[in-house]
């Protein structure tokens, strides 16, 4: 799954580590989310997304997934 969170969290100068002290998790997490080999549980899409100030969809790219 694509996600914005790199671009994100780039745009608020913010390190993996900081994001994922931010949102409770951790940064070996962030990076696999960015990276795509990770789905973020959907508490923790909601977390991040809030953090920014956007929707999951606003966030995460749900075009691959087959619905």
């Amino acid at each position: 799954m694509k996600t914005r969170i790199r671009e994100l969290r780039k745009a608020h100068k913010l390190s993996q580590e900081e994001l994922a002290d931010a949102v409770g998790t951790t940064r070996q997490t962030i990076t696999s989310i960015e990276v795509g080999k990770y789905t973020a549980s959907l508490p923790l899409a909601y977390k991040i997304a809030h953090f920014f100030g956007l929707t999951i969809e606003e966030v995460f790219d749900f075009s691959d997934l087959d619905l």
